[in-house]
């Protein structure tokens, strides 16, 4: 087992729990449209009060790897990007704060709890198992739970709450693209049954509720005339963020987006691999495809 102190300095840089930026935002370059695009499980900056007992690697499977860096051209086409620097290991930005484990406390959590299903998947608020394996040796207080969510999660979600509603309150409608990456045991993972092979892409609006069917049609069929298979919603219907910002009566498209890591990344050792730079330049075809759209519904 690796130690968590040599894995985490090797990797990352942060001798002081929560000394770095909890997000990257990138705005628009030239004019700006009402597309946001938010990329919460890329980060890879793990701070020095995690204290995991895992393998480092094992640990490291959560992470969305590099998915900021494929969408980074999204503001050379108006479109804004917001990425955190945090693992979704340490704190989950795709939870709800309520999504507590309490299995994992040394004393009863002091607020709300709505633990769901990605709790017993022990991959709530604050993550119990990665890759299967356990992520700690001890039990967390809930203080150190609560400095989580003060430090890297209420700031994530109030970067992200800002974006949108500035952009809603400029053109009265805003695009939101929740950009995620997913391992080809997906379906296992999620101790899902089932006899399709897992597609190149998916999208989630939480079966038809968070985005119109146009836009999510505009994506799959840019995604599709690039070569991919895509799926809707199965098996990834969207989580907490999709569900707070996708009120499409109001003209508030949230859009959750899957890619198989295959398609740019090893899933054993991190690195990008030969499709990276294809993968890249297929997603900026895409950009563009709802860049244009969204100059057409707003026009």
């Amino acid at each position: 087992m690796s130690s968590p102190s040599t894995a985490v300095t090797a990797a990352v840089s942060a001798s002081v729990p929560g000394a770095f930026a909890p997000y990257t935002l990138t705005l628009p370059q030239g004019e700006a449209l009402p597309l946001i695009g938010d990329s919460p499980h890329s980060g890879t900056t793990y701070p020095s009060d995690f204290r995991f007992a895992a393998d480092f690697m094992d640990v490291r499977s959560g992470e969305d790897t590099y998915v900021h860096e494929l969408w980074s051209q999204l503001p050379a086409h108006g479109g804004t990007l917001l990425a955190a620097e945090f693992p979704r290991s340490y704190i989950d930005p795709n939870r709800e704060i309520d999504d507590i484990d309490q299995s994992m406390l040394d004393a009863p959590w002091p607020g709300p709890v709505n633990a769901g299903e990605k709790t017993r998947l022990g991959i709530g608020l604050i993550w119990r198992d990665s890759n299967k394996k356990a992520i700690y040796d001890r039990k967390l207080t809930p203080a150190e739970v609560q400095s989580r969510i003060e430090r890297f999660h209420v700031p994530y979600h109030l970067a992200l709450n800002a974006q949108i509603e500035a952009a809603y309150q400029k053109f009265g409608a805003v695009w939101h693209l929740n950009l995620h990456s997913m391992p080809g045991n997906s379906y296992e993972s999620l101790q899902i049954k089932s006899d399709k092979p897992l597609a190149d892409f998916v999208l989630g609006d939480r079966d038809g509720t968070t985005c119109s069917p146009e836009f999510l049609d505009v994506v799959a069929t840019a995604l599709r005339k690039c070569g991919y298979s895509v799926a809707i919603n199965d098996p990834f219907k969207g989580v907490a963020l999709i569900g707070r910002i996708g009120r499409p009566l109001e003209n508030r498209h949230s859009m959750q987006i899957e890619v198989q890591r295959y398609l740019y990344m090893s899933e054993k050792n991190f690195e990008r691999n030969d499709h990276f730079v294809k993968l890249q330049a297929d997603l900026v075809e895409v950009t563009k495809t709802v860049a244009s759209y969204i100059q057409e519904k707003i026009a």
